[in-house]
Formats: C-alpha cells, structure tokens, sequence
C-alpha cells in the first residue's frame, strides 16, 4: 500500500451494501459509500473517473457473470469488490460455490486494477447474525486469503463496534444508514492509504434504549414492512434486482460508462456529474 497515493478512477461492484441502499437522497436515489468515497477521491484529482455498477439483490454468481468482466474491461486504478453475504443468507447457501465464484472474481479483477479492495462487511448486531456468523466468517477468511495470494487490500469492518450498533442501520435491518455509509467510506479512505479524516471506529455515544412497548412497535413495522416482503421473494424466486441495471451502466448499448465532475475544482456529490463516453 502506497501510503497517500493518488488514484484517478474507481469502480464499485457488488450488491445493495456497494450500491448504497438506505442513504436515501430527496431526490429518491441512493448515494451510499462508494459514492462518498468517489467525491471524496476526484477532490485529490483532476479528471477522476467513477463507475458503480452494484445492483441490490445479486448473488455472487450474478456478480462475477454480470459486472466482472465489465469493470475489468473499464481498467480502473481502483476496484472494489463486494460480495456473496446474499448467498450467506440464503436457506440452502453453497460454500463452496460461493468460494468457488469470489475466487473467480479477484483472479479476473485483480490483474485489470491497479489496487483491488475487499471487505470484511459489517452486520448489525442482533439475532439474525449470529444465526449467520458461521458462514460470514468463512466467507471472510477466505476473503483475507485472496487478498494475500493476489496483493489486494481489505477494509476490515467486520466486528467493529462502531458499525454493529443496530443506531447503524436502517429500518430494513440489512442496509446502513447515511452515518453508516459515511463511515465505511472512511474505512475504505484509510485502508488506501489516505490520511485519515475522522475516527470511523469510534462507538456512538451512550444512549438510554428504546422502550419495550417501542420495541415491540419497531418489530412489526420491520415484519409487515421488510421481512415479509424479502421472505415472499425468495419463496417466488423474485430478487430486488430483478430488471436493474448498475448506476453507471447503459442496458441499450451493453456497456458501463464513468462519470467525472463537471468543474474538477469543486467535484461536489456524484449526483451532478457527467457522463464520460468513448
């Protein structure tokens, strides 16, 4: 790791965590910590180039099959790969598949980037993860596995109080909040090795907890709201991402495409940026 280094293109792909579900913005889209991060890096260089192309919902299979070899093609200085927690989730998950499949992917995106991030995701603490643990920590050795063998980065968050704090994240359960987004950012920021602009580790300040009758409010809101929808699509085999197409990816010409600020010297959020072709 290059410590300060520069980098003048980044490419985002993974699923909702990279895509950047729940920092909603007003104007209904989403922004999410790849975005962050792109701001923040285009203010280092002029001309900075970035693409995202995460799709809530996808499978590690759909990753590498769908946005792979389309940000491979785009040779970024920076990739950052993101994925199979969804497949972690799933009832009948295949490990060794999903091995199988990321493996696939850094050997393919490790050579066509100059630097290649993984992740060590961070889970809301809670029931639901540690019925899960098992599987995301063999999912997460691997990922320190392959990032040795190929000379790729890991922004460990994996743990980390700071983002297990259920004040992280969303309604949904699943997606992190504006503040959650704003800190994976910042983990990602260090583990570039850019010097560090806040304490993304540091834990919320105490705060009394919700009452039981409140509690209980927040559990059927997330039932009836979230959990009974996720649990009729995998029944009917439907996924969120079902007909989208990444942020940065043209469906009518087959092809991704980068954006850049419009005014290098002041890039501003990626929402008024402009579309790059050729």
């Amino acid at each position: 790791m290059e410590l300060n280094a520069s980098y003048t293109s980044l490419v985002a792909v993974g699923d909702s965590f990279t895509e950047g579900m729940s920092d909603l913005l007003p104007d209904g889209s989403y922004r999410g910590w790849a975005d962050v991060l792109a701001a923040r890096l285009a203010a280092r260089s002029p001309g900075f180039r970035y693409a995202n192309l995460a799709v809530r919902g996808k499978l590690i299979g759909q990753i590498v099959d769908e946005q792979v070899p389309v940000a491979a093609a785009l040779q970024p200085d920076v990739i950052t790969l993101v994925g199979g927690l969804n497949d972690t989730l799933r009832p009948k998950c295949d490990m060794a598949m999903v091995r199988g499949r990321l493996e696939e992917a850094v050997e393919r995106l490790a050579p066509s980037c100059k630097t290649l991030v993984l992740m060590r995701s961070p889970g809301r603490n809670g029931p639901v993860m540690e019925r899960f643990r098992p599987r995301m920590e063999e999912l997460f050795s691997l990922v320190g596995d392959l990032a040795e063998r190929h000379g790729a980065l890991v922004a460990d968050l994996y743990g980390a109080p700071s983002l297990g704090d259920p004040r992280m994240w969303d309604v949904d359960r699943l997606h992190l909040t504006a503040e959650g987004h704003r800190r994976v950012a910042e983990a990602v920021w260090q583990t570039l090795g850019l010097p560090a602009e806040s304490a993304w580790e540091t834990p919320m300040p105490v705060s009394a907890p919700a009452r039981w009758a409140q509690r209980r409010i927040d559990d059927v809101r997330f039932a009836r709201q979230h959990l009974l929808p996720w649990i009729g699509r995998r029944l009917t085999g439907r996924s969120s991402g079902d007909g989208r197409a990444g942020a940065h990816f043209d469906t009518a010409l087959g092809k991704a495409y980068y954006i850049t600020p419009g005014d290098g010297a002041s890039p501003g959020p990626v929402t008024g940026w402009r579309r790059l072709d050729g």
